[in-house]
């Protein structure tokens, strides 16, 4: 019989155990060893089937209970491990210590978070960053509060059918049996966060929050009684339904989620977020939902029109684009979001046409028919990042249509290069080697702020000592992959009589390389299968072989990717190659742990510069692994031979014929192989005097002491505490309704005169360091007066620039050196034309050349390509529109 209702029966623990309940339910336990150990002390077994203190103290019988309130080395332990977590949560870390006025807190929004597996609400690699995103700020300090959906089914779980195909379950998650707790008001009344629907509907929400050691992770769940069905299934599956269903999980968790930010706040007295970060655009109306709080009157005077809360709402955004390619961003029909919006809908008091021209796509190539979230996150943030700097390079040239004129290194997309939660992904072995040298307290210090200085100890560290630890470190994922192994072709049907060669596969002593991720095309899962005979002989190789353990989700709905696993698994079921080389089932974070440390080599052969930043990597670099990839994301930025290996790319990307296509992987599968037998191989195998592999050592070495003080996501959180979340605090402090309504004023007068500005003619006279004049040597000084029209603007509005540097054969200026000009004395001619001078220093040799351009200027602007416009010369004034000196 099938019960009528589900619930959870928790556990009452003894009163000298209750403070279990506490280390549990904060999820700093998932980094923190020593809450790990204590909790696989009460009950080892349970610990190895569950880990999850939750799911372990729900689990643990009374009397085992009993037993450990009368243990008294037992509750030292645990009064050891309270303290130390009460000091983490009160004691003053990285940012209580920063100079100035950082911001009071920030909000930071994401579809999925990846913080635990015992919280599995993410899909892959953003899910993952955004989990580390808070577990570093919660390390170094940062009052941030994250803000997501919870999903009841999660995303999914993977197995394999007999021959190989994906097949997805979605289990039920109960909140109660997660380590979750409701936000309440002050009656006890479970909070609600409600929107309105078209045709009078109501979606309604409750908060769950989650601990993140310092940081609280806010979650919604429609599953609310009161809910329509309908609603009710808004929250049902990470990045599940059509349009629609998409569009009110993003509703509810931009504008939902501001709304439970306020509630929080309000209820637990936590100061209110100066910046509100948005990672990736699903989360973009939360800055409608400013803009209508800011309409809102205030017990002190009206509240600000649409345009002037826009300008507080930019100043204190920041967004953050992970996508490569405009493929990868979620666009809506129009129609569908006007009806979603204004009146009988949400934010009524907010010009539908409003909503709509802020998610247009109005650039050569978009449709004016849908309805961009990265395109209104860009136009709603005045601060915006990609995620390495070949990344933020490509989000330059993919949205620069959104700033027409301005060449796309002036686009303002910056870059922060993603870091990985050390403490999370670093195996035990590997902490504790390293706290043998330099002390605990140090080692986890260097893992969580970061520093170069603090990582040089690790050259300290024998050959023998990182060889036994690799060595260890290996034998552990064989007998990982062979438990997996043989759980998988169970599930798979397979009996004990086809399973005996599992004790035997993969060797602790072979050289092992992983591949994990999810599985789009751009990925190349496939890409090792190009020459199948020669990839068996590297596995089978009678003195360097090799052995090859992959891993990965293709998204429900995606039936090529679910061929490239089926095609995978089918070379790795064949009898003669399957203890080299393994597809594991169910990737997830309780694998990845176990995967990182244990590889050798980490394989990563996306299509470039398809690879955002591609994290992976970096925590299999924190544990000795050494990458061999493409040079994608950020491998393309600090790649180096001293500790891993690049692999040659052919050229096209992603346009390109399927015969081109085909040439190319063939190509790049080629180098790869040869990389693998004549480079990597070799390297691993040889031996020195010691009977050591002193050059693969070297190798490890140097990729712990100089790439881990990189890719670590303490670096990554400082750095956007410093060059986004500091100078956005700023900025919103600025705007205070006066300077709101003023900068409004301002932008809208110089777009509505914007036509009538023109660049009319330059003069250059010279005055060489000769003094005879020439203007074509180094050092001579060229005296610039552009004549500009201004029509009803004034000087004061604009910046005229003298853009000047080294030129190419079709005249594009690179390097580009900018030189604000001056008004002169005296006023518009009689025609209305200003004038304005300087100089502009000839200081580089070869082919030089230099152009002018007017651009907006006002003390709040961000920088001068905000508003996106600009006044060149025209291409008829000839030599005027611009010097070419060579």
């Amino acid at each position: 019989m099938k019960a009528m209702r589900r619930f959870t029966v928790r556990p009452v623990l003894p009163e000298p155990l209750r403070p279990l309940s506490d280390l549990a339910r904060n999820l700093r336990w998932s980094w923190h060893a020593e809450t790990r150990e204590l909790f696989q002390s009460v009950d080892p077994g349970r610990w190895a089937a569950t880990g999850d203190p939750v799911r372990l103290l729900a689990a643990v019988p009374p009397e085992r209970l009993d037993t450990l309130a009368a243990d008294r080395r037992f509750r030292l332990r645990l009064a050891a491990a309270v303290d130390d977590l009460t000091d983490y949560l009160e004691g003053d870390r990285w940012y209580q210590r920063q100079e100035g006025s950082p911001p009071a807190a920030v909000a930071y929004f994401s579809p999925e978070f990846g913080v635990t597996a015992a919280l599995p609400q993410y899909s892959g690699g953003l899910g993952i960053l955004a989990g580390d995103h808070l577990k570093s700020a919660s390390d170094l300090g940062v009052p941030l509060i994250g803000v997501g959906l919870l999903y009841r089914h999660g995303y999914f779980r993977q197995s394999l059918s007999r021959d190989g195909w994906q097949q997805e379950h979605y289990p039920v998650l109960d909140p109660d049996e997660l380590p979750l707790t409701l936000l309440r008001e002050t009656d006890g009344s479970p909070t609600l966060i409600r929107l309105a629907l078209p045709g009078g509907r109501l979606l309604r929400a409750r908060v769950w929050q989650a601990r993140v050691g310092r940081v609280p992770l806010l979650m919604l769940d429609s599953d609310v009684e009161d809910n329509d069905a309908a609603a009710r299934e808004v929250t049902d599956r990470l990045y599940g339904g059509g349009s629609e269903h998409r569009l009110h999980q993003e509703m509810l968790l931009g504008i939902g989620g501001v709304r439970a930010v306020r509630a929080y706040c309000r209820l637990t007295g936590h100061p209110a977020p100066e910046v509100f970060h948005t990672n990736e655009g699903h989360a973009g109306f939360l800055g409608l939902e400013r803009v209508h709080e800011l309409g809102t009157p205030a017990p002190d005077g009206p509240g600000l029109d649409f345009d002037q809360a826009l300008q507080v709402v930019r100043a204190g955004t920041v967004f953050t684009t992970h996508t490569p390619v405009p493929a990868g961003i979620d666009r809506f029909d129009r129609s569908l979001v006007a009806r979603h919006f204004g009146e009988g809908a949400e934010l009524p008091g907010i010009d539908t046409g409003r909503v709509l021209a802020l998610g247009t796509e109005t650039y050569p190539g978009g449709d004016p028919g849908l309805f961009n979230m990265a395109v209104m996150g860009l136009r709603l943030a005045q601060r915006a990042n990609g995620v390495s700097t070949l990344h933020g390079q490509v989000s330059r040239e993919m949205f620069a249509g959104l700033w027409p004129g301005f060449d796309a290194e002036e686009v303002p997309i910056t870059s922060v290069t993603n870091g990985v939660h050390a403490p999370t992904w670093v195996a035990p072995e590997v902490l504790r080697l390293g706290a043998r040298r330099v002390g605990t307290a140090r080692a986890e210090e260097a893992l969580s702020v970061g520093g170069p200085e603090r990582w040089d100890a690790i050259g300290q560290i024998s050959d023998q000592e990182i060889w036994e630890l690799r060595r260890t470190l290996r034998e552990q994922l064989v007998e990982e992959i062979r438990t997996r192994l043989a759980a998988g072709w169970r599930q798979r049907g397979a009996g004990p009589a086809e399973l005996g060669w599992i004790d035997t596969a993969f060797d602790p002593s072979v050289l092992t390389i992983g591949f994990a991720r999810r599985v789009p095309s751009y990925k190349r899962l496939t890409l090792m299968l190009q020459d199948r005979d020669r990839l068996r002989a590297l596995l089978l190789h009678p003195e360097r072989p090799v052995q090859i353990v992959v891993a990965g989700k293709a998204h429900p709905a995606d039936d090529g990717g679910k061929r490239l696993v089926q095609e995978l698994v089918r070379f790795a079921d064949d009898a003669g190659v399957r203890h080299r080389i393994a597809f594991l089932p169910d990737y997830g974070m309780a694998m990845a742990q176990k995967l990182y440390p244990g590889c050798d080599v980490w394989l990563n052969n996306p299509l470039r510069p398809l690879e955002a930043c591609g994290t992976s990597g970096m925590k299999a670099a924190l544990n000795g692994c050494l990458n061999l990839s493409v040079l994608d994301g950020w491998w393309d930025e600090w790649y180096d031979p001293d500790f891993g290996w690049a692999i040659p790319t052919a050229d096209g990307g992603g346009d390109l014929t399927a015969k081109e296509t085909e040439r190319r992987d063939a190509l790049e599968a080629t180098a790869l192989y040869e990389l693998l037998e004549e480079r990597v191989a070799p390297r691993f195998y040889e031996r020195g005097r010691e009977g050591l592999p002193d050059r693969w050592i070297g190798m490890v070495r140097e990729t712990l002491t100089r790439l881990g003080p990189k890719v670590i996501a303490g670096r990554m959180v400082r750095e956007y505490v410093e060059t986004l979340y500091a100078p956005a605090a700023r900025a919103h402090r600025a705007l205070g309704p006066e300077q709101a309504r003023e900068l409004a004023a301002y932008k809208e007068r110089v777009r509505s005169g914007w036509a009538q500005v023109a660049v009319e003619h330059v003069d250059a006279g010279a005055d060489g360091p000769d003094g005879d004049g020439s203007p074509a040597q180094l050092g001579a000084t060229l005296a610039l007066r552009v004549r500009v029209r201004l029509g009803e603007l004034a000087p004061e509005d604009v910046e005229v620039q003298a853009v000047s540097g080294h030129v190419d054969g079709d005249d594009r200026i690179s390097g580009a050196t900018r030189v604000p000009l001056k008004p002169a004395p005296g006023g518009p001619d009689l025609d209305g034309r200003w004038t304005f001078e300087g100089p502009l220093a000839l200081d580089r040799t070869g082919s030089f050349g230099y152009t002018v351009r007017v651009l907006p200027s006002h003390r709040l602007l961000a920088s001068g390509a905000e508003m996106g416009l600009i006044a060149v010369p025209a291409e008829a004034a000839g030599q005027e529109a611009g010097v070419l000196l060579r």
